[in-house]
């Protein structure tokens, strides 16, 4: 996946991903002014712009987008009933984010390797550049995404114990797209 454009996902999925936003490594604040437009796509069949096949998959979509806005009680309502890698994906993403450490791993065990995780590991590599600082070494080292290695990077960052907070921030919004973009293919049955 060559760069990110909300467009390809419907209307309703470009006006919420627009401003783009890096999402906090906390739980941030929730962005009220589309709360409403979230709480209708449940209702609205076309909101990812294309007839949608597996309505499990759109759920994912929508705790994503609910996460995406910092509504983490909304998106874990919808990513605890999803019983596949992608919802508990989406489950682990908020758990690191409350921040409730341990209960982000139990999650990310339940993920398994998951399907974006060596296009995630690329997208890491990229967004450490050519002289990545001390701390980032394990990624570099790693063969794969270590989600694990992630999360205790995560915590460390917010911990203050390195000064991580920007690179992990744009590290999850890849991540973020990634299963974004995952989650829709399957939902509207496109590869």
């Amino acid at each position: 996946m060559v760069g990110f454009d909300a467009k390809k996902y419907g209307m309703v999925v470009a006006d919420l991903l627009h401003p783009t936003k890096l999402a906090p490594l906390d739980s941030g604040r929730p962005n009220v002014s589309v709360r409403a437009l979230l709480q209708s796509l449940s209702d609205n069949p076309d909101f990812l712009g294309k007839p949608i096949r597996d309505k499990l998959m759109a759920n994912a979509c929508i705790s994503g987008l609910w996460l995406y806005h910092d509504f983490l009680e909304e998106s874990h309502a919808i990513s605890q009933e999803i019983s596949s890698s992608a919802g508990s994906y989406w489950h682990g993403i908020l758990h690191r984010r409350e921040p409730d450490f341990p209960n982000s791993g139990y999650w990310f065990r339940r993920v398994g390797n998951f399907a974006t995780f060596e296009e995630l590991k690329q997208a890491a590599v990229t967004i450490l550049g050519d002289e990545p600082p001390e701390w980032a070494q394990f990624m570099l080292g790693e063969k794969r995404w270590d989600p694990f290695a992630f999360i205790d990077l995560c915590e460390r960052a917010l911990g203050g114990n390195v000064n991580a907070i920007p690179i992990c921030q744009l590290i999850a919004q890849k991540e973020w797209e990634l299963l974004f973009d995952y989650c829709y293919r399957a939902a509207v049955g496109y590869e």
